[in-house]
């Protein structure tokens, strides 16, 4: 049994956590025959009877398993020295100590992605694809006329999955990675099995919430997930932002009560974090989910990320592997002072794209149309999707990125100087504020710029974290084989 919170007391004369929800949830959130009828819908024992709400049901959320994309090789020169990171007076100017690169920008709004032009007003909408707006930090290789990114309800039979061309695996190392890879890669029964549980619980909660939706989001969806991966789902309940300290954690009360009587969920646990989250576990499937209320910016950056996944063809496999390598030496867990997943997947994109012929683009610079903060949240899906494939000049193989992402990291970047920004594809000079500056890793969001690796808060962690990226890179690039710092057989997945 959980232990009780002070934040709800249970006490004779004191408020309960159900009616706290319906005394302080904002007010122009719900009205307060809204507030009273959540309430008496909570309060029915079989949750089988029609909600009393009078508002329309939103359609439910349709999703299809991704397909299988074909690994298809770019060509060009291989790599040459790093580009300065181009930390100028102009760019220390251009610094502010609000980590935020977005200030509120007014009410949402709905809107098709256009075209960026550089001069004259010209817009092209999506159907006619986005074009990008070529960053000066890359010199552009060739792009395909067909959007790169598998639509989320196309099926997965309709692409058949090859292996990366010879150039790219020349090497064991290289093959070892992708073997790895190959293994461990969600698969589309694993998607499905996810999706299930997303469906059935949306239907369940629109009986305490009959507008909301559910959204799976994170690695499950953004192209970076393994068969083992955990599933991170987003209830949304309203347009605007909800108070993560107060509602968010009332609404997830009230989820809670309503998943101990669902009987394919066990184990609902609340967990009260800067963005509170409960805990759960599908019962059929075995997968692990955490629920949040309204984080928003966690949907934007999966269509973000999945659009990355899927631009380059070696990108999804490097990333999988360093995961792997990350968890295997215990610097992948940010409730324990480490990184994320996310920052983790952040720091891959910022090397990738800072080499001197980067291997992938700079998103939000080329199509900013196609990632506006502002968008629509029901459209993000769709924003992406027909970004063409990117065709790098970069040719080093997978064993050499892996190589120099360790390298980079272990030697070049200045940890105490710099932010990691991948919105900016460059590192930024750390700004002199309370947020930034006494931190030991800095690593930018892309759409509300706050600090991913605000967890590596202890020295030690981060000695942990720089000695496991020198160690790693010193030992691989004499042994030049994967075991030597990651055992394979003990990162595949277990049957």
């Amino acid at each position: 049994m959980l232990p009780r919170s002070p934040a709800f007391p249970h006490k004779h004369g004191q408020t309960r956590p159900d009616t706290l929800f319906t005394q302080r949830l904002l007010p122009h959130a719900f009205s307060q025959q809204q507030r009273i009828e959540s309430h008496l819908n909570l309060t029915n024992t079989n949750f089988h009877n029609k909600p009393l709400n009078v508002f329309p049901i939103l359609p439910t959320y349709q999703w299809n398993p991704a397909p299988n994309i074909s690994f298809t090789s770019p060509t060009g020169s291989r790599n040459r020295k790093r580009k300065n990171d181009g930390n100028s007076q102009d760019d220390l100017k251009r610094q502010r100590c609000s980590p935020h690169p977005y200030k509120q920008m007014g009410k949402t709004f709905r809107f098709s992605p256009v075209r960026r032009v550089e001069q004259g007003s010209t817009r092209v909408s999506v159907g006619e694809g986005c074009s990008p707006v070529r960053s000066p930090l890359h010199s552009p290789g060739t792009s395909n006329s067909v959007g790169c990114v598998p639509s989320l309800r196309e099926d997965s039979c309709h692409n058949a999955n090859s292996s990366l061309p010879p150039s790219l695996i020349k090497d064991k190392l290289s093959q070892q990675i992708l073997e790895l890879f190959l293994a461990c890669e969600q698969q589309s029964e694993d998607l499905e099995r996810k999706e299930s549980c997303r469906a059935q619980l949306q239907r369940d909660i629109q009986r305490l919430f009959p507008c909301a939706r559910v959204f799976l989001a994170g690695s499950s969806l953004n192209g970076f997930g393994s068969r083992s991966s955990d599933a991170d789902l987003c209830l949304v309940v309203q347009d605007g932002p909800v108070n993560q300290r107060t509602d968010a954690v009332c609404i997830l009360s009230l989820v809670q009560k309503l998943l101990y009587k669902l009987s394919y969920i066990e184990r609902p646990q609340l967990i009260r974090a800067k963005v509170p989250i409960l805990k759960f576990r599908d019962r059929i499937s075995g997968v692990e989910f955490d629920l949040n209320v309204n984080n928003i910016v966690g949907i934007r950056n999966t269509f973000l990320l999945r659009t990355y996944a899927y631009i380059e063809k070696r990108v999804r496999p490097i990333i999988l592997v360093i995961k792997k390598w990350a968890s295997y030496h215990r610097i992948n867990d940010a409730s324990r002072g480490t990184l994320s997943s996310y920052t983790l997947v952040l720091m891959v994109l910022h090397y990738l794209q800072t080499l001197p012929e980067p291997v992938i683009p700079c998103l939000q610079k080329d199509y900013p149309e196609c990632f506006s903060p502002v968008m629509d949240i029901h459209l993000v899906p769709d924003g992406p999707k027909n970004i063409p494939s990117f065709v790098s000049k970069n040719q080093s193989s997978l064993g050499d990125l892996l190589l120099g992402f360790l390298k980079y990291f272990a030697t070049v970047f200045r940890w105490d100087k710099c932010v990691i920004s991948v919105r900016e594809a460059k590192a930024l000079p750390k700004p002199n504020c309370r947020e930034w500056k006494d931190k030991f890793i800095c690593v930018e969001e892309p759409f509300d710029g706050s600090n991913t690796a605000r967890a590596v808060h202890e020295k030690m962690k981060f000695d942990d974290i720089k000695a496991q990226f020198t160690e790693s890179w010193q030992v691989l690039q004499v042994r030049k084989d994967l075991n030597y710092i990651l055992p394979i057989r003990e990162a595949r997945p277990k049957r």
